[in-house]
């Protein structure tokens, strides 16, 4: 029995989403403890939380800032502060790197984890892991908490405020949920709660997708005027709930490890998870062989609200192709979710399936738009 694989799943402990859900912060608070740690970006604290009228000192709260990196010295801070005021429990306020700490801190201190994200631009708030990075950003290793955020605070009020690039960026994660758990479910591969997918994860991967498609322009224009309407609440949900229990109960496959491919090449630093991903996910289409009515819809969709389709639009111009095998070599490592897919995936295969991908984006982008 030790070999055998189960079907596994993770979901967060409460999913709360809408206008003002942020005023619910102290009373669910309140639930899972009596004394809390709100560890806030800068901008969540100096924009959000100063302008909530939440009291804080009156609903045992206190705030801490977030130092910026997520690595062993900020959580060793954050274990001093934990300790000395009696916290527990830990609310994540702001962007990926402060909520990925708060959830390692409150995973060593044994306290359950609240998280509260400012922007939707990544599936992360809603899963069990996070990355530690080196005091100088440097990627060093995944974590794995022991339980998932006990609840998920989602004030749409607040995300439509952010920068429409950050939605955008959500989107190119959430595009590859589906492509990815289909993945893994087709060659029976472990997802990210190391057992086989369930049911629940991939049509929750493939409700992710339809969602994007049928919403996903509507919701730009709603964020554009910093509005909240029925097509942006689906968008939202669909970044963040969907497509976290979509990735972590569904599985990873091409899209995310071309993504850390690309990483590898300084000229992408400037460019978002998403905006990445998904140009992985238009490669990875190359790697297993889709229908091309598939292909075109992923390619009009990206085009649509302004993904990335070519190398170009991720930095890469003009890459010579010794330079871009560096993304294809990283992206084939041994303990690499590329392996989920179907066949031998080798740096050559995924570089020629880069190449193909931008030629695509390439001569879609030159062909007459009328």
């Amino acid at each position: 029995m030790k070999n055998t694989l189960f079907k596994k799943a993770l979901f967060p402990g409460k999913y709360i989403q809408g206008v003002g859900t942020l005023g619910e912060l102290p009373d669910l608070v309140q639930l899972f403890g009596k004394r809390g740690l709100v560890l806030a970006s800068t901008s969540a604290q100096r924009i959000i939380l100063h302008d909530s009228g939440i009291d804080l000192s009156s609903n045992s709260l206190i705030v801490e800032p977030f130092g910026g990196e997520c690595c062993e010295v900020e959580l060793a801070r954050l274990a001093v502060i934990v300790r000395d005021h009696d916290i527990d429990v830990v609310v994540a306020m702001g962007g990926g790197k402060a909520i990925d700490t708060a959830k390692i801190a409150g995973d060593r201190a044994g306290v359950p984890v609240i998280v509260i994200p400012t922007i939707a631009s990544t599936d992360a708030p809603c899963s069990g892991c996070a990355v530690l990075y080196s005091e100088r950003g440097v990627f060093e290793s995944v974590h794995y908490q022991r339980m998932s955020p006990a609840a998920v605070l989602v004030d749409t009020e607040i995300i439509a405020k952010a920068p429409v690039r950050f939605l955008v960026a959500g989107m190119g994660d959430a595009l590859a949920t589906w492509f990815e758990a289909k993945s893994c479910s087709d060659t029976q591969s472990k997802n990210e709660c190391g057992g086989l997918g369930t049911l629940a994860g991939l049509n929750l991967a493939r409700l992710c997708y339809d969602t994007l498609l049928d919403y996903g322009s509507l919701a730009i224009i709603a964020a554009g005027q910093q509005i909240v309407t029925p097509a942006l609440e689906r968008i939202v949900e669909a970044n963040i709930l969907l497509s976290g229990i979509g990735f972590e109960s569904g599985g990873l496959a091409s899209a995310h490890a071309i993504h850390n491919g690309l990483t590898a090449l300084e000229e992408t630093h400037a460019f978002y998870h998403g905006e990445k991903v998904a140009f992985g996910t238009l490669a990875g289409l190359q790697l297993s062989d889709a229908d091309p009515d598939e292909t075109a819809r992923a390619y009009a969709f990206c085009e649509e609200i302004g993904l990335p389709t070519t190398l170009a639009d991720v930095g890469l111009a003009d890459i010579e192709r010794n330079r871009l095998m560096l993304a294809a070599v990283k992206a084939c490592e041994p303990t690499s979710s590329i392996h989920h897919e179907a066949g031998i995936m080798t740096p050559e295969r995924v570089l020629h399936a880069m190449l193909a991908a931008d030629a695509i984006g390439t001569e879609r982008k030159g062909r007459p738009c009328c």
